[in-house]
């Protein structure tokens, strides 16, 4: 394809929508990845054997905290590519800078949230409700330190290189994964804590 004003800087070449285009069909795997562990959650949140379950262990203002500190991440994270597709380096870094201090906070409130399951009596051992629960938002929790990682040497990039049509994919497709991460996380607020509070 030829380059053209008209075209998002990532889409521009070939090989990069090439790569978008493969970023895509990874995401369709992650989505089975996480169907899965929401189908195996939903089978065993009854399964409590004599534990806590979720009205017992759940608190709604750290849940609402969580969600708010991620939400609001994708929303600095559309900013950031904002700023990007105006060949606006500063924006792109101060936005993407405000992200990954927000999935920072996410990480700890969640960290922290595993430590009150365990001072509760909430293992990953203690049932098939708790060990369903922390495999699902252990797994989320990985995905979302591993975003920040990767977004973080994505940033030492874009200071060494500036914006161009590679760095620019690059960054399109990590924005791609930590939005899907924020889609999975709505999921996971509504059938997992506000299902789970409501039983």
């Amino acid at each position: 394809m030829t380059s053209n004003t008209h075209t998002p800087l990532e889409y521009r070449s070939h090989q990069s929508q090439m790569n978008i285009l493969g970023f895509w069909v990874f995401l369709g795997a992650e989505i089975v990845l996480f169907s899965t562990l929401f189908a195996s959650y939903f089978v065993l949140e009854h399964n409590t054997a004599g534990g806590p379950g979720g009205s017992d262990i759940f608190v709604l203002k750290d849940v609402m905290i969580e969600t708010f500190l991620l939400l609001t991440s994708s929303f600095t994270a559309g900013l950031a590519i904002h700023s990007m597709r105006n060949n606006n380096r500063n924006g792109l870094l101060i936005w993407t800078i405000i992200t990954l201090l927000l999935g920072a906070g996410f990480l700890y409130m969640e960290i922290n949230e595993f430590l009150h399951f365990i001072h509760e009596g909430a293992t990953i051992q203690t049932s098939g409700f708790t060990a369903a629960l922390f495999t699902l938002l252990g797994t989320h929790g990985a995905h979302v330190t591993f975003g920040i990682f990767w977004i973080s040497l994505l940033l030492v990039q874009i200071v060494k290189r500036g914006i161009t049509e590679k760095t620019a994919s690059k960054f399109f497709i990590a924005s791609l994964y930590w939005h899907f991460l924020d889609v999975v996380w709505i999921f996971i607020f509504t059938f997992v804590y506000l299902k789970g509070m409501a039983i």
